[in-house]
């Protein structure tokens, strides 16, 4: 028996829906620091796991990037504002967060961390600069993320 047209309609309609939603729902809009610059290492994108981030458990944020020349190391300089306020900074080695050395074309950088389970819920914004080992700016952008706001008691 073959599926009435309004049941093929409906699948066709929902599988659209998911196809088109749920991409943007694990996507986070990145913008480059300096609109003008032009970066040795451009950015397509970062992904944010999960998302929004559950208070004292791991989130995970991966960045696809792609760069024109190898990269021996680094480092990856981060900053985080709550409500426009700088409330956080920290470095990281860059070889630490993908595999060095970089190889021209596409690479990944992730980088995983666990937020106590006090931090305030809500937006918050992230700058990242990326240096190579002779403190040259490679990139610099920035995005927003959410902290949710339900976390395990046991986490507090």
């Amino acid at each position: 028996m073959a599926p009435s047209k309004p049941l093929l309609h409906l699948l066709s309609a929902s599988l659209l829906v998911v196809a088109v939603v749920l991409p943007s729902a694990f996507a986070t809009d990145v913008s480059y620091c300096d609109k003008k610059a032009t970066y040795d290492v451009s950015v397509s994108g970062v992904e944010i796991s999960p998302n929004p981030i559950a208070r004292g458990k791991d989130a995970t944020f991966s960045i696809s990037a792609t760069t024109g020349e190898e990269i021996s190391g680094g480092k990856l300089v981060i900053d985080v504002s709550y409500f426009g306020w700088h409330i956080h900074s920290e470095t990281h080695d860059l070889c630490s967060e993908t595999s060095c050395p970089v190889s021209v074309g596409d690479f990944l950088v992730a980088h995983s961390q666990v937020l106590p389970g006090f931090t305030p819920p809500g937006p918050y914004s992230l700058q990242m600069r990326m240096y190579n080992g002779s403190n040259k700016e490679l990139t610099c952008i920035a995005f927003g993320f959410d902290i949710g706001f339900i976390t395990d008691v046991a986490d507090m």
